[in-house]
């Protein structure tokens, strides 16, 4: 099995590092109460609160969203916050094929954010306020 946990982790994690195993050597680490989901060293996705949420851009967000996928958000200091990633569909989360084309969605925006091909999220980036 190509996945590597860096902490102890719980049951879903691992349920979803099983299903991700096609796409390479996936890991997860731990961070902020939640994990990272890495593919080599990019992070493409994260759990947290036993959700599995991946990553989106401008060129990805659409699809996501027309399938009804909620976005990560968060509470800081009494603020509302929207993060880049978006829930995966429930129903891959019993499908490795299923997940694994979500995945790789995930994967393409993360390798164009890496690469500085991330464009004005419109309020709706990494942290932006909402």
């Amino acid at each position: 099995m190509a996945v590597n946990v860096s902490t102890k982790a719980n049951e879903f994690v691992t349920h979803v590092l099983d299903l991700l195993e096609s796409l390479g050597p996936v890991s997860a680490r731990r961070m902020f109460g939640g994990y990272g989901i890495y593919l080599d060293r990019l992070m493409f996705a994260l759990v947290a609160s036993d959700t599995l949420y991946l990553k989106v851009d401008d060129e990805s967000r659409g699809e996501f969203e027309a399938a009804g996928l909620e976005p990560f958000r968060y509470t800081k200091k009494g603020k509302p916050y929207q993060m880049s990633y978006h829930a995966a569909p429930e129903n891959a989360l019993e499908d490795a094929e299923l997940l694994r084309d979500w995945a790789r969605k995930a994967v393409d925006a993360a390798l164009r954010a890496a690469r500085g091909g991330r464009q004005k999220n419109k309020g709706l980036g990494r942290g932006d306020q909402t």
